[in-house]
């Protein structure tokens, strides 16, 4: 155990954020760098070591949380990656963008703040890289079998790793321009600057991963040729089709899905563009979607110069604390204010949109909105309360409906779907095509980083298995395992 009198005499310390005036001038991460270090190893004297670790639970990783707290808050910084490294291939991406189900789950948390999980995490894995203590583990001997993994997302990733180390010849096919998937150009650089990819991409390239960028499978190389060529293939394309609103004006200019305006901005870090070829600035932005996706686009929207931003959410305000149907250790549904949310905006819910209105040249001028509420069961306009705001650029934020099939990738595989428009595996995640197996978003549907890495971890498993008959990697989760969080 850590500090046993640590939960009792120690408050919740959570890393600084920079001022909000100095932070919207520039896109990186928000944190004030260092802030963290001096106070985590009393932070993660916080932890109990209580008899039954429900944070293992809440974490799909099954991270040992305690374990790495307890080295943690002795400072043995080497010994804490070790553990952390036991279970997750990316604790720096997950310790930025996780919302923490751990945390949620934490038996502190039950009458107290809980452990800063998340904060320990990426304490310790940042430590680790600036130690030298991250380094490549290329595999012993090679197996002389081969696999295709389609998609560099976290879950395409954490399965090509996973594989690569095992024995494997691995090389991983992404249709954009760069390697990351989501994590590249979904996620703006001031959550997550693109360093902490590049460096692990490097790892894997030492390790023996190969990567082929702006190849699309299904389009520029077929399903029959990459079975041809590999003994196995994992599909972790995600699930990368944007829910619509169809309501009239959609048709109009400056109306986009947020997977059209973010990675645009994430261009002109990557230094693609001087400024996007969608922009906010002196616009007034309508971000429509209340999750972590809207966030981003509201603080993306703030560094661009928006005139106003406003952020809908078609059901009601969540409360602060905890309903009673989503008791400990559930993750519950509250109120967050995200760093995007510090830096201005309003954010309006219970209000749906009915329709578009744009100037005589086709460019969404206004939207206009209604209140509505639960009657019976369903959500209902309330009369008299409509309501017009002005919109130059607004966002579709409201989520993904599956995996893309415009491309072939499913028609030619000749791959099973479920009715929610995911690729159907089995608890080895493999498909009803002998050797190809998928994971994350693609098979699960829109879901959370962690659950995309647990998942590549566990398909590459089945992937070893299939291939060798065995497999000493482990096992994280099953594919209908929905834990006690998410």
């Amino acid at each position: 155990m850590a500090d046993p009198k640590g939960f009792l005499t120690t408050p919740r310390e959570t890393a600084r954020t920079r001022p909000v005036a100095e932070r919207l001038k520039d896109w990186n991460e928000v944190y004030v760098p260092g802030s963290l270090l001096p106070i985590i190893s009393k932070q993660a004297g916080r932890c109990m070591d209580c008899g039954i670790p429900f944070c293992h639970n809440g974490c799909p990783l099954g991270n040992l949380i305690p374990e790495w707290n307890d080295f943690a808050y002795r400072e043995d910084w080497t010994a804490a990656s070790e553990r952390l490294h036991a279970t997750n291939n990316f604790p720096e991406f997950t310790g930025r963008l996780c919302p923490a189900p751990c945390e949620s789950a934490c038996v502190l948390g039950i009458n107290q703040p809980a452990v800063t999980i998340k904060n320990v995490e990426v304490s310790i894995i940042d430590k680790a890289w600036d130690n030298g203590d991250v380094t490549p583990q290329p595999p012993e001997r090679l197996s002389g079998k081969t696999a295709a993994v389609i998609g560099s997302g976290p879950a395409g990733l954490a399965a090509a790793q996973q594989l690569t180390r095992a024995g494997h010849t691995v090389v991983v096919y992404e249709r954009a321009d760069r390697v990351g998937g989501l994590l590249r150009y979904g996620i703006p650089e001031f959550k997550m600057e693109k360093v902490h990819i590049n460096r692990r991409i490097e790892q894997m390239r030492a390790e023996g991963t190969k990567f082929r960028t702006g190849v699309e499978v299904g389009r520029d190389v077929t399903a029959t040729g990459l079975r041809k060529r590999f003994d196995a293939v994992v599909i972790a394309a995600g699930a990368t089709v944007s829910r619509d609103l169809p309501v009239p004006g959609r048709e109009l200019k400056g109306i986009h899905f947020a997977m059209e305006y973010l990675p645009l901005a994430n261009k002109v870090q990557e230094g693609d563009f001087m400024t996007p070829p969608i922009t906010a600035e002196g616009k007034h932005v309508v971000v429509i979607g209340g999750g972590d996706t809207g966030a981003d686009c509201v603080g993306t929207a703030h560094r661009q110069g928006a005139a106003s931003v406003t952020q809908l959410e078609i059901m009601p305000r969540p409360g602060e604390d905890r309903n009673a149907n989503q008791p400990w250790p559930t993750f519950p549904m509250l109120y967050k204010v995200t760093s995007a949310h510090e830096e201005g905006g309003e954010r309006i819910y219970s209000v749906s949109t009915t329709h578009f209105e744009g100037d005589e040249d086709g460019n969404v001028q206004e939207l206009h909105l209604v209140e509505v509420e639960f009657v019976d069961g369903k959500l209902t306009q309330k009369p008299g309360t409509e309501r017009v705001l002005p919109a130059q650029l607004v966002t579709l934020a409201m989520g993904f409906t599956g995996t893309d099939q415009e491309n072939g990738l499913v028609a030619q595989f000749g791959l099973a779907m479920d009715a929610r428009g995911n690729i159907e595996r089995d608890a080895s995640y493999a498909t009803n095509v002998d050797g190809v197996f998928v994971a994350g978003d693609a098979g699960r549907g829109q879901s959370l980083i962690v659950w995309a890495i647990a998942e590549g971890r566990s398909a590459a498993r089945g992937v070893d298995r299939f291939l060798t008959g065995t497999s000493a990697l482990p096992y994280p989760v099953k594919p209908t395992d929905r834990s006690l969080t998410v």
